[in-house]
């Protein structure tokens, strides 16, 4: 397979453990070990006593029993565990989609919803979203653009990196579309939970589409990336068998201590959920009072959910040039569009994380100091 760099990791690769504040961050405040085992004073015990053999191939019943608490109705022989989101993205598109296959994706998205499936030789259309529009998806691009070999479409919602979040007449409409044309809708949904209206929460769109297949992960809306463990939901057998004989070719199975760690969480999704809503709320007091303060140097599209934007520098300085000196001068690490592969001054901001109000801060030092300097 000849896949073309990950832009996005590559950038992280240069800052991520070096920049003190990172302001783009896509996850949540995460956890130490000790704090998820003081959710049940006797799980330290029970770790200590773990068995460090190999796991079972399609995840620990324990924890397909956990996810299963998510979805309406899907049953635990339906969730497939896997390394993290990425490792269900690669094994989705190789083993369920052929080469030649048309697949139309969510546009901007996380690189390898649309990379994995040009690199396995499917032909990619972007479904573009803009600014303009509140980055709602247009359904009737959708519709001008199926070809007789689409065979999926992607969508990721809550959208990174906009906090874009479908409506449930749009959703519905998109099954009906999917329906008609046989198609699989592939929806990643590591957000989920994380709406600031519980109201707006989809349902999952493997409870409402026989051909639906949902994304889950530890890593957003529970802070727990360190756990590597993420899912595929599918009331598609055929797609599942697929899923699970190619994931014979990846990691096999998963980590035994990871797996016991991220079934104790979910058994209390909802203390973990409320902590990070409280502080992505609290972050958002914050950002959306600053964003007011500065209307004349940014362009602020409050998200709906998950625990990240895409705001626009409206000043003349590239985006690029802006974030380098940023992180530079003040230490704050912000992720310029380009690495969407998103043309504009458009950036990333993540307010998952309990120092955002600190980042914020230096953000703002930045442009007092630094704006004499910069191309307006």
């Amino acid at each position: 397979m000849n896949i073309e760099p990950f832009k996005l990791e590559r950038y992280f690769e240069q800052y991520e453990f070096t920049a003190p504040y990172l302001l783009c961050s896509s996850d949540c405040e995460s956890f130490s070990v000790r704090q998820i085992f003081d959710l049940e004073p006797e799980s330290a015990a029970r770790f200590e006593e773990l068995w460090l053999g190999y796991t079972e191939t399609q995840g620990s019943p324990e924890l397909r029993a956990e996810i299963t608490g998510l979805y309406r109705n899907i049953g635990a022989e339906q969730i497939l565990v896997h390394a993290g989101a990425e490792e269900a993205i690669f094994n989705f598109v190789n083993a369920v989609l052929s080469p030649n296959d048309h697949v139309i994706v969510h546009f901007p998205c996380y690189q390898s919803l649309a990379s994995v499936a040009q690199a396995a030789g499917c032909q990619v259309t972007l479904w573009p979203t803009r600014e303009a529009d509140g980055w709602k998806l247009d359904l009737d691009f959708l519709r001008d653009n199926l070809q007789p070999n689409t065979r999926a479409v992607i969508v990721n919602t809550p959208h990174n990196p906009t906090g874009y979040l479908m409506s449930r007449a749009d959703q519905q409409a998109l099954v009906e579309i999917a329906r008609a044309h046989n198609l699989i809708l592939f929806f990643d949904e590591v957000y989920r939970g994380m709406e600031l209206d519980p109201a707006d929460r989809l349902p999952a769109v493997c409870d409402v589409y026989e051909n639906g297949v949902s994304l889950g992960v530890m890593s957003k809306t529970y802070g727990l990336a360190g756990l590597r463990i993420g899912w595929i939901a599918t009331q598609n057998a055929e797609i599942y068998r697929a899923l699970a004989a190619f994931k014979d070719y990846t990691t096999i199975c998963n980590s035994a201590p990871s797996e016991f760690l991220a079934t104790l969480a979910l058994r209390h999704r909802e203390q973990i959920v409320a902590r990070n809503l409280d502080i992505i709320r609290h972050n958002l007091s914050i950002l959306n009072p600053f964003f007011t303060r500065h209307a004349d140097k940014f362009r602020w599209t409050p998200p709906a959910a998950g625990s990240i934007a895409f705001p626009r520098l409206t000043l003349n300085t590239p985006i690029e040039d802006f974030c380098a000196g940023l992180v530079e001068q003040q230490g704050v690490l912000l992720l310029p569009a380009k690495y969407y592969d998103f043309d504009g001054n458009h950036f990333r901001i993540g307010f998952g994380r309990k120092n955002m109000p600190q980042a914020v801060e230096r953000l703002e030092a930045y442009l007092h100091n630094e704006l004499p300097t910069l191309p307006l």
